[in-house]
């Protein structure tokens, strides 16, 4: 949960980038993880459970027209995403990682396990991933989203 990624930024003192000390950061921080929760997570999330989950649990597809509503809903955000809180920034915060950036990538994550490729005919979208990636490290990336890859070969 965002409340335990504070508590442990704050409790072992990491990287002032994660969580930056700087207001003006940290309240650009604190905004985004503010929006994820409606933005990114509810309408990716949404999209991963009608495309993948409802239909392992019903054992029935979803009608193309309801799957094509939920992706629109998200393709809103992810604009939203790009113009609010990229801009024309390298992170979320300005020129470094920090955990709105960690957060909103696994977010993204979850359609992209779906088989919707959001970073496709995004490429400032696709630019940002690109550079959380190289900041986390790509092996620790890959293996961080196993689990939801895997999901769909249920």
């Amino acid at each position: 949960s965002i409340a335990i990624l504070l508590y442990l930024a704050r409790k072992f003192k990491t990287p002032d980038h994660w969580y930056p000390s700087d207001l003006q950061k940290r309240a650009r921080v604190d905004e985004y993880l503010s929006w994820q929760h409606t933005g990114i997570r509810g309408k990716g999330g949404k999209l991963f459970l009608t495309k993948v989950l409802l239909p392992l649990v019903t054992g029935q597809p979803l009608p193309p027209e309801k799957l094509e509503g939920v992706t629109e809903e998200l393709n809103v955000v992810l604009k939203q995403f790009e113009e609010k809180f990229l801009q024309d920034k390298p992170f979320i915060a300005g020129s470094e990682i920090s955990l709105a950036d960690l957060v909103a990538l696994v977010e993204l994550m979850q359609p992209v396990a779906a088989g919707y490729d959001l970073f496709e005919e995004r490429p400032k979208l696709a630019e940002w991933r690109r550079r959380v990636e190289e900041a986390v490290g790509k092996q620790l990336f890959q293996e961080a989203h196993e689990g939801i890859f895997n999901m769909k070969n249920l």
